[in-house]
Parts: C-alpha cells; sequence; structure tokens
C-alpha cells in the first residue's frame, strides 16, 4: 500500500505547524518521495535533528508504507 504525498505533508504539518513542505514523487509509484521542510523550529539544530523531527512526524511509517523519503531541511531565510 502506497502513501499519498498530500498525507506525507499533512504528518509533517501536524508535527511542526510552521513548516512549508514541498513534497515530490520520484518515481510515480507512491513509494519514492522526496521532501523539502522549512521551518523556523529548526534553527540551532544540527542537520541529523532536523531530519529525526520530520521522521518522528511520520509516526512510524518509514520504512513501511513510506518506502523511501529523500529530506532535505532548513531554515528561513
Amino acid at each position: 500500500m502506497a502513501m499519498e504525498a498530500r498525507d506525507i505533508e499533512s504528518m509533517i504539518k501536524e508535527a511542526i505547524p510552521d513548516a512549508r513542505v514541498t513534497i515530490q514523487d520520484l518515481a510515480g509509484d507512491g513509494n519514492h518521495y522526496s521532501a523539502t521542510v522549512i521551518s523556523e523550529s529548526f534553527r540551532g539544530k544540527s542537520r541529523v535533528q532536523q531530519h529525526q523531527l520530520v521522521y518522528q512526524s511520520l509516526k512510524g511509517q518509514m520504512g513501511g508504507v513510506l518506502h523511501a523519503l529523500a529530506l532535505q531541511t532548513g531554515v528561513p531565510e
């Protein structure tokens, strides 16, 4: 069962309300996505910590329903 891009975006925004989220389906199969997440809440956090926050927002879906997510994070300029 594949995961919809809007579901990924919704889960991230639920956990990180100020996030600007852009999702792209890389293979057209609903299993391989790219996400860019920009949030003020990432300020002062390492890239690893930022990614951990995003992965936590997905509530264990990574590696299961969501097979692959190429992730870029950052803070607003």
